[in-house]
């Protein structure tokens, strides 16, 4: 294939990051050095269920010859900017490769800032088999830190839609205000923090 002209076999890692839409939560990116040997069935984890991610996500973590996982905050992505926030995490996730590659794909059209050579690929996810292995592992990730953030801040539903803006999650946004798992750059969850605002104002005047 084209991208074999710039690494020798199992010295590429894919890099991509899920996250960058929701509501809540963090960004989360992975980077994978996949070797020789791709699992079966590797795509865009977007097109595969959850019980099938999980099942890959597992397989790619025992076979691959490094994989990492790097996170941005609820925080930095307000002080930042979510794509900001999205490019650390991916630089965060290629630091913690135990392996280093000799060139990293990254999914989409913006690079961040690499110390090894990077090319950018175009739904990536769906054709470098390293890209695809990564999509799944940070969304795997992702999805199991959205359930734990559920216990922490129940009614919001974020163990079913993960942070996204659902009819369900604005709707209770609507009810309960933000919490802490919130971003607050984000204009829905900064409405419905005015919102509550104005509401406790209003509710202040009228106790005095």
């Amino acid at each position: 294939m084209w991208f074999e002209e710039f690494a020798s076999p199992g010295f590429c890692a894919g890099v991509d990051e899920v996250g960058r839409g929701p509501l809540a939560g963090p960004v989360v990116a992975a980077a994978v050095i996949l070797g020789a040997v791709h699992p079966r069935g590797l795509r865009d984890s977007k097109r595969l269920s959850a019980r099938r991610r999980t099942e890959l996500a597992t397989e790619i973590e025992s076979r691959a010859i490094a994989w990492g996982i790097g996170r941005a905050s609820v925080k930095e992505i307000d002080e930042i900017n979510i794509l900001r926030a999205s490019h650390l995490a991916m630089q965060r996730a290629v630091a913690a490769l135990s392996a280093d590659p000799e060139v990293l794909f990254i999914d989409g059209n913006l690079l961040p800032r690499f110390a090894v050579p990077a090319v950018a690929i175009v739904k990536g996810d769906d054709r470098i088999p390293e890209i695809s292995a990564a999509s799944i592992i940070a969304k795997v990730a992702r999805d199991q830190e959205m359930c734990r953030l559920a216990e922490t801040h129940p009614g919001y539903g974020l163990e079913r839609h993960k942070g996204y803006a659902t009819a369900e999650h604005l709707a209770a946004l609507k009810v309960l205000g933000p919490c802490p798992a919130h971003r607050y750059s984000f204009a829905p969850v900064r409405d419905a923090a005015c919102r509550g605002t104005a509401g406790q104002q209003t509710r202040d005047e009228l106790s005095w």
